[in-house]
């Protein structure tokens, strides 16, 4: 149906546009009745539906409806298939669309700065590409259904505490690079038809109120067209927000807000127009939800059965000695541990499921063989039980493979509030210490949502980390430990030895005011390969029961420009005795020494599926995006000409095969010349080093540095006067050419005309 949103926006009353630019009560949206407009429900997600019942409380704190919980960001980045997150969205449109859900809130993509942030459970990656990536198909997915998204929380919300406050600082090259970036691939190409800011201030400024971020860079540069709503309270001041391009405020304020809106269109603090853009916006995704209702699927059976494939797709092999798969039938197996029994698959907040069953991998083993089970340690407080242990040990003892199951409890990470450690339950750690004295043949399996100290890994044969992979974990888990599913998971994000490793613990969670990230673009990977840091388990790392070959590495050109594409080919051969599933690499490597920049960056990659001694071509391409970084000079994407190294690996540090590629800019950097621009900087431009040349001769010829043997001569180098004449700026020729004030002043004049 064709509508002229403009018409009915005119035959709305002051009073109906402004209201409809907050919400009804926690989760609707205000109709007009006399208008045709309907009054439309959106949810918490991103990983099921968390829909409030028709009991909701205002608040929104009352039970949800019966849901299936899928795997949770943390453990679905790792997977590294684009197709498999649009098959989860698809598979939430259609549970939208039966339980009448406009719009869902999420998928959630802010970095992975600190291992410590509550959230990250919620959260793809600290890499900007991967998680801009696996949530544009997510996003593709649900909107494929005519259901919206809401990408969220734009921007730069890396942490719980003082979430609603403290500022994030950060220069414009990492906030372009890093925190958009995991943003805006997602934006333009997936097209959320809403955006949720953030409740956090970005240089002393709220994101609710912040016209750069809400106009000037998502509607002006990346082409938004759908409507920004709040976070849950996120609002300080309505007008100002409103003004900065905030549509929808959520919750409704009771009415007070809406007045503040009126009040200020009738004094003429503001323009009656901005308010009419913000409502056109939103009944437009209003209508295009209402205008394409369809017949949803909410088949919680099946979509179990796909909650279990993601979470097979999802899990990391961090460890194998060549104990798993576990044999059954010809192995005594003890499961020892809390989350075998009661699995601890997603997290805390406004993201919890409430899930219609849990599939715990002790029922799930049935399917295989009988094991042995002993809890051995409770999940309700960090306290050493030794009954528990002794019973675990002993269990432990007398079985072939001890399998313990391990990880954080709930009061450990959520919504609200961020780790005080990296650490696990001290009582979990003892719990594993002890039985390895008394069983070598121990299998840890981790239910975490971010990345937890290992002081027992090197003394396991195997780790499983399956994150918080939704409420059919156990039996992915059982699937996976005895072979029936081959692991493929890759790692989104590095695994630290210690918390003190990781580049923003000097600077998190800053004061309370303001939180500084003075790691600048080296965060997560960036920072530990640029340090050449040792790690626990690096980014994009993760174990097959099979093994894989790279060759034939081809690049489309040997030269291109900025403005042409470049096709990367490479082998992948399966040279194993089981079936499985390759993530194949692609990172860039800039050589070109213009700007400190990490040693690679993942630009590209590809899951492929081979069986035993099969082979395939995989394919990738790269843009002038994938060489290029954020200039401030020219406030835009610059790749530099120069040499490009082209890297296809398994993990980032696992790099096996390379290509150079020559790039040429076509993208001209305007040099800045003033007293201070140093003559080395000069004599790299060719028009400027015209200029400079019999100046720098004349000052070559005076270098001199006393008689060989002399004591000038040690002291004062003539290698040493030329780098200081090289780093001198053009105000120290005054005293070290002897020119006056007024011939610098004319030089620089000279150069800037012959630079232009």
């Amino acid at each position: 149906m064709k509508r002229d949103i403009k018409a009915i926006v005119k035959q709305m009353t002051l009073e109906e546009k402004a209201g409809m630019c907050s919400g009804e009560d926690f989760w609707h949206l205000k109709s007009v009745e006399r208008l045709g407009i309907p009054s439309v429900m959106v949810s918490d997600g991103p990983h099921g539906l968390r829909k409030q019942d028709q009991e909701a409380d205002h608040l929104g704190a009352n039970d949800s409806i019966k849901a299936v919980c899928f795997p949770t960001a943390c453990a679905t980045a790792c997977s590294f298939d684009r197709d498999l997150l649009y098959k989860l969205g698809e598979t939430l449109g259609d549970e939208c669309q039966a339980q009448n859900l406009s719009v869902i809130l999420g998928p959630a993509v802010n970095i992975k700065r600190s291992p410590l942030c509550g959230r990250n459970f919620e959260y793809f990656s600290e890499d900007p590409y991967l998680a801009s990536e696996m949530a544009g198909a997510h996003i593709k997915g649900v909107q494929s259904k005519n259901i919206g998204t809401s990408i969220k929380h734009f921007a730069a919300n890396n942490q719980e505490y003082r979430r609603m406050s403290c500022s994030s600082e950060i220069d414009e090259r990492t906030f372009r690079e890093i925190y958009l970036g995991a943003f805006e691939t997602a934006i333009k190409e997936g097209k959320p038809d809403t955006v949720m800011c953030s409740y956090n201030k970005i240089n002393g400024e709220f994101a609710s109120e912040n016209h750069k971020l809400l106009t000037e860079i998502l509607r002006d540069e990346w082409g938004f067209e759908g409507y920004v709503m709040s976070d849950w309270g996120a609002v300080n001041e309505r007008v100002k927000g409103l003004k900065a391009g905030l549509d929808l405020e959520m919750p409704g304020s009771g009415g007070y807000t809406d007045a503040e809106i009126v009040s200020a269109v009738k004094d003429g603090t503001l323009e009656e127009s901005v308010l009419d853009t913000a409502v056109e916006r939103i009944l437009n995704i209003i209508f295009k939800y209402t205008d394409n209702r369809q017949e949803g699927r909410f088949d919680l059976e099946a979509d179990h059965q796909i909650a279990k494939k993601i979470a097979e797709e999802s899990m990391v092999l961090l460890k194998n000695d060549g104990i798993l798969p576990l044999k059954a039938g010809e192995q005594k197996i003890a499961f020892i541990g809390k989350f075998a029994e009661k699995p601890r698959f997603q997290g805390g907040g406004s993201s919890h499921i409430n899930s219609f069953k849990v599939e715990s991998v002790l029922d799930a083993v049935k399917a295989y063989t009988e094991v042995a089970y002993a809890q051995g340690y409770d999940v309700k407080e960090d306290k050493i039980d030794e009954a528990m242990v002794k019973e675990a040990v002993e269990t432990a003892k007398n079985a072939d493979v001890a399998v313990i199951f391990a990880g954080l409890p709930d009061a450990f990470e959520s919504e609200g509030y961020d780790r005080e450690h990296m650490g696990m339950p001290d009582c979990q750690n003892y719990l594993i210490q002890e039985i390895l004295k008394v069983q070598k043949s121990v299998v840890v399996v981790l239910h975490n949502g971010s990345p937890v100290e290992m002081p027992w890994a090197d003394d396991v044969s195997a780790i499983l980390e399956a994150y918080l992979c939704g409420q059919a974990v156990g039996a992915a888990e059982a699937d996976i430990l005895f072979g029936k599913v081959n692991p493929s998971g890759k790692l989104a994000e590095t695994i630290p030895y210690h918390l003190e490793d990781n580049p923003s613990y000097l600077n998190f969670p800053g004061d309370g005011q303001k939180v500084e990230y003075k790691e600048g673009v080296f965060v997560g990977y960036r920072y530990y390969d640029m340090k050449k840091m040792p790690v626990r388990y690096p980014f994009g790392y993760g174990l097959s029961y099979t093994t894989f070959e790279y060759s034939d590495l081809q690049l489309s050109k040997e030269k291109i420009k900025d403005t042409e594409t470049l096709q990367v080919s490479v082998k992948v051969k399966n040279t194993g005795k089981m079936a499985g599933k390759e993530v194949v690499q692609l990172y860039v490597s800039d050589k070109t020494n213009a700007v400190m920049r990490p040693v690679n960056e993942l630009k590209n990659f590809v899951k492929v599926e081979l069986q035993p001694q099969e082979e395939k071509t995989v394919t990738m391409e790269l843009n002038k995006r994938s060489f290029a970084w954020y200039n401030t000079k020219v406030n835009d994407w610059y790749a530099g000409s120069g040499t490009y190294e082209i890297l296809i690996g398994s993990s980032s540090r696992d790099i096996r095969l390379t290509k150079t590629v020559e790039l040429e800019s076509t993208m001209k950097i305007p040099m800045e010349i003033h007293t201070n621009t140093t003559i080395s900087e000069l004599m790299e431009n060719e028009k400027a080093k015209e200029v400079m040349k019999d100046l720098v001769d004349q000052m070559m010829a005076n270098i001199g540095g006393g008689e060989e043997g002399s004591a000038a001569s040690e002291a004062i180098s003539q290698e040493m006067m030329i780098k200081m004449m090289e780093n001198s700026p053009l105000r120290a020729l005054r005293s070290f050419a002897g020119i006056s004030t007024e011939e610098v002043q004319e030089l620089i004049k000279k150069l800037k005309e012959a630079v232009k």
